[in-house]
């Protein structure tokens, strides 16, 4: 029950964003890949779910360059995902 409140409040952080396309692109990407992410990505995706939007964005567009090689890789599969 607990793993499930805690899905419940990452999908409201991802869902609830100040942007429209972060909204769509978060959400999206926790409906169809985070069950597949091993722990330590999706403590990572988890850290930028928790990111401001201008924080977020420039790293999402490629305009800013990630901290760490596991953010790097956790972002480049946000970039690959396709919003309806």
């Amino acid at each position: 029950m607990e793993a499930s409140a805690e899905l419940n409040r990452l999908r409201w952080r991802c869902t609830r964003r100040a942007m429209l396309e972060m909204d769509l692109l978060l959400g999206d990407f926790l409906d169809k890949h985070f069950s597949s992410l091993t722990p330590e990505q999706a403590a990572v995706f988890v850290e930028l779910a928790d990111m401001e939007d201008l924080e977020l964005w420039p790293l999402i567009t490629g305009k800013r360059e990630c901290d760490n090689l596991l953010q790097s890789e956790v972002v480049a599969m946000l970039r690959d995902v396709r919003v309806k």
